[in-house]
């Protein structure tokens, strides 16, 4: 190798351990203020807890950590929340599947696109509460009624994404291929799937929170477990702590879920995207 070469290779490796450099210290900056910001916030709270405002409508800090510290020594907590991930991983997997499978082959297929999407459309625009007490009446009160809640929820997310995704691909580029002797097969995999790629993680990303809405509404309305449940039951006490600590565990895993698809999941499958 000249010398050349190798003054470029450590220049290179020098470049990229100073954006490394430079990305660790802005998260640690980041996640300074993020933090700052929460113990700022918590403690307006615990303040103004009993004495601006009171105790009934917003409890305080203190009352959420011991209501999640009476939940954690039975184990109430852990069995809650563990029914409220099966739901909802198995909806948001389910529901994943199903929209990207149906968005792809309707972008695909365009006199099928044009026959379906005014059904899709309509049924989307339906409020998905509203499927609720249908869903009861169909499936029960059992875990699979908060598991087709969720899956539906995220079924028109990720289809409308993947639908657009393949409806935007460059037309142009797709005959110049057809030209040089591509199959529809080599189009499809290498060419449409990549192209639609990140508009198939945007509507993953969309539909995380959306699959815990589902699960949670449909425990809300019909169900003796899950978080929903642990809502539905403190705020029928009148117990502002234990709602409150409900909400928080569900946002905690909501942000640990999203935390997965964007790191694994995007990861995995978008290897080739530049970093900003």
């Amino acid at each position: 190798m000249s010398s050349e070469a190798v003054v470029l290779e450590q220049s290179k490796k020098r470049a990229i351990s100073k954006r490394k450099l430079r990305k660790r210290k802005e998260l640690l900056k980041l996640t300074a203020i993020r933090i700052f910001i929460l113990i700022v916030t918590l403690s307006i709270w615990q303040f103004a807890s009993g004495r601006l405002i009171d105790k009934f409508w917003i409890s305080s800090p203190t009352d959420v950590m011991q209501a999640m510290y009476k939940w954690t020594i039975s184990g109430e907590l852990f069995f809650h929340l563990s029914i409220t991930m099966q739901e909802t991983i198995l909806g948001f997997v389910f529901g994943a599947l199903a929209g990207g499978f149906v968005g792809f082959l309707l972008g695909r297929w365009t006199y099928g696109a044009k026959i379906f999407e005014p059904f899709i459309m309509s049924l989307y625009s339906l409020p998905k509460i509203a499927l609720a007490p249908l869903f009861i009446l169909w499936f029960g009160i059992g875990i699979d009624m908060k598991i087709i809640l969720a899956a539906v929820t995220v079924f028109f997310l990720v289809f409308i994404n993947t639908y657009a995704g393949v409806r935007n691909v460059d037309k142009e580029m797709l005959e110049n291929i057809r030209i040089m002797g591509a199959s529809e097969s080599q189009i499809t995999f290498k060419v449409v799937f990549p192209s639609a790629l990140t508009w198939i993680m945007v509507g993953l990303r969309t539909s995380v929170p959306y699959a815990l809405i589902g699960a949670v509404v449909g425990e809300i309305t019909a169900s003796n477990r899950g978080v929903g449940y642990l809502i539905q039951y403190s705020a029928g006490q009148y117990d502002t702590g234990g709602t409150f600590a409900a909400l928080i565990v569900l946002m905690v895993f909501s942000v640990a879920l999203n935390y997965i698809i964007t790191t694994v999941i995007e990861k995995r499958f978008m290897r080739w995207k530049t970093e900003n």
